[in-house]
This record gives C-alpha cells, sequence and structure tokens, in this order.
C-alpha cells in the first residue's frame, strides 16, 4: 500500500542553551515548513514536568501552530485524558474548532503523561480523573460534550442544557491513541478513529492494528477504521550524517529507560563524543531499531515498506535529528530538513 499522506508528531524539543521561548518557535517553523513540503497533519504531545519537552500544554500549542499556518490539520498527541476534566477539554478544543473550523484533531491517551509527583500536582491530590474503569465514560462524555447541540445533564431532577461552546458549527476528529490493545478495543467499539504508538511500542504493532480492524464498530464519527503509523525519522543526504544526527535523541531515550538524568538536549557534537556503558549502548541500538535512519531514497524506501506491511496510507514521523551547536536557537534545521528530504521522495510535488 502506497502511503498518500505524511504527518508530523512533535513533541517541542529543548535543547541545551534554548529557551522554552525559542523551542515553540522552532516548533513554529517546523509546522510551517512541514505545510510547505505538503504533511497533512501536524500532532503535538502532552509531557509534564520535563527539562526536554515542551509540549506541556498541547491546546495552547495548537492554537499558536493553527495561528501561524493555513491548511495543516493541528491536533493533540494526545491528550492525556487522567489528568483533566472531560468538560475543559471539551471546552479547549471545540473552541480550537471554531477558530480553525475543519482542522482540528482532538488525539485522546489513557496515560499520565509524567511522574508520579506531578500527576498528583496535576490532579491537587486527588484520584485519577481517567482511570481504566471510567475512562470509557469519560471519552463518550468528552464527545458528547463537542457536539454542537451540547448535552443535557439531569442533575438533582432537573435536566440542564451543557455545550463546550454556546454556538458550534462542527467538532474536532476524534482519535483513541494507546501502547497496548486496550484502547484498540475501545476505540473498535466506539467507531473512533485510532492510532497505536509504534514509535515506542512496536512489538505487537500488527496483532493490534488486526484487533481494532476485525472488531470495529461504524459510528457516525468514522463509518469505518482509520488509523496510521507512527515513527521515529531522521533523514539526511548520508547515512554516516543520519546516524550522527539521531545520537542525541538516542542518548535521550536511553537515559530515560536507564535513570540516568534528564537534561535538555545535546548538541549533535557533544553526543558524539559520549560513550556509554556497553549494556547502555546496547540498550541504545535495542530503541532505535525500529526508527527510520537513513538518506532520502533509503527512508522512503522502509516507511512504504511498513506502510505496506501494516496496511496504512499515512504515516506520521516524529523527526527526531539533533541539532549542530552552530544552528540558530530558534530554527531546527535537521529535523525541517528531515521533512523536506522525506516529502520529496514520498509525496507528488506540491503546486505553490
Amino acid at each position: 500500500m502506497s502511503i498518500r499522506r505524511l504527518s508530523v508528531l512533535d513533541l517541542i524539543p529543548v535543547r541545551d542553551g534554548q529557551s522554552t521561548g525559542q523551542a515553540l518557535a522552532a516548533g513554529i517553523a517546523l509546522a510551517q515548513a512541514a505545510e510547505a513540503a505538503g504533511f497533512h497533519r501536524y500532532w503535538v504531545a502532552e509531557h509534564h514536568n520535563m527539562p526536554a519537552v515542551a509540549s506541556t500544554n498541547p491546546p495552547v500549542i495548537i492554537a499558536m501552530l493553527a495561528g501561524a499556518t493555513q491548511q495543516l490539520r493541528i491536533g493533540s498527541g494526545g491528550i492525556m485524558l487522567p489528568n483533566h476534566a472531560p468538560l475543559v477539554v471539551a471546552e479547549q478544543f471545540a473552541l480550537l474548532e471554531a477558530a480553525y473550523p475543519g482542522r482540528i484533531d482532538l488525539g485522546i491517551g489513557r496515560a499520565p503523561g509524567s511522574d508520579p509527583v506531578t500527576n498528583w500536582a496535576l490532579r491537587h491530590g486527588g484520584p485519577q480523573t481517567g482511570d481504566a474503569d471510567r475512562f470509557p465514560e469519560h471519552v463518550d462524555n468528552l464527545i458528547a460534550m463537542m457536539e454542537p447541540a451540547g448535552v443535557g445533564l439531569n442533575l438533582q431532577g432537573r435536566s440542564y442544557a451543557l455545550r463546550a461552546t454556546p454556538n458550534a458549527l462542527g467538532r474536532p476528529t476524534p482519535w483513541l491513541l494507546g501502547s497496548s490493545d486496550y484502547s484498540a478495543r475501545l476505540a473498535a467499539e466506539k467507531g473512533l478513529p485510532y492510532v497505536f504508538a509504534h514509535h515506542f511500542s512496536g512489538d505487537s504493532t500488527a496483532d493490534v492494528l488486526d484487533l481494532y480492524r476485525s472488531a470495529f464498530r461504524p459510528s457516525d464519527v468514522s463509518p469505518a477504521p482509520q488509523t496510521f503509523l507512527t515513527v521515529n525519522v531522521v533523514v539526511a543526504p548520508t547515512q554516516e550524517e543520519a546516524d550522527r544526527l539521531a545520537r542525541p535523541y538516542v542518548l535521550a531515550m536511553v537515559a530515560l529507560r536507564t535513570g540516568g538524568e534528564l537534561k535538555p538536549q545535546v548538541s549533535v557534537e557533544e553526543a558524539a563524543a559520549v560513550r556509554l556503558p556497553e549494556a547502555h549502548e546496547a540498550l541504545g541500538a535495542q530503541l532505535s531499531e525500529r526508527w527510520v535512519v537513513g538518506t532520502p531514497e533509503k527512508a522512503a524506501a522502509q516507511l512504504e515498506e511498513l506502510a505496506d506491511h501494516f496496511g496504512v496510507d499515512e504515516v506520521m514521523v516524529h523527526p527526531v535529528a539533533g541539532a549542530l551547536a552552530g544552528d540558530p536557537v530558534d530554527r531546527n534545521p535537521a529535523r525541517e530538513a528531515t521533512l523536506a528530504l522525506l516529502a520529496s521522495q514520498v509525496l507528488a510535488p506540491v503546486a505553490v
């Protein structure tokens, strides 16, 4: 199956010597580069209290990105529903859809997206709002609240009208995200589009997608199964350069998995000088074995092979190329080049 659409997942990385504002500026520039190259959608993640990640509040970032682009679909990959009241999320995304009609995706996840202390702070010390038992209920409530007509809330014998925004003309497209078969089953049951996190949990991708497709029940949201593939990607003119650009993110992932110090991402030059213990180097190789790292021709061929294997015609790439020490602080040229080089091989030329 050939790829018809390329999309982008962004965590808004923060590198050493870069402020949050500069990282956000680099993210906006990357979204504009994605749109110019013909990418279809651009999603931002939700992570908290991480020195190398500025994507803490997707609705705020989505508003910034949508305002800086013209046609690109902008969304969350995803909103971690355990951290939020469904009505708050419904209000945020109903407003985004009103401001940028037909361009907003609401990806919903079940993971907390942070460490236990930060999770406690997010919920004022209270219980999760989206635990395994109540997550389906909260998904239903969130989607219903975003309906233009709103919902009726029965309270103390009276019915109250509840709308996420006063006069909506449409609603964002909801997606369920997951890294196990739980969300796949739920998405199939509720007739929702679904994305499996192949970029960091790819051992069971085929089985989970088969489960989703076989159990899918058509709905008003989606009459047929909708899914795509997520992949970590670095593309450069040579294999050697691509490997070099991937090294800072490899080091970051090894630190995350081994309890190492989490800090802003180091430069490509600094990463090249780091020598890890043999066991950690092996872990880095294992973690990156599903990544697509190479020349434009090689990367395109690998993505086409993955799309064919998993039966998808859209691939969402997470560009993990690092930055050189001399790069401008408000741009990441290697991430932008990854998108441009990949699009030149996969997508048809875009009319200007």
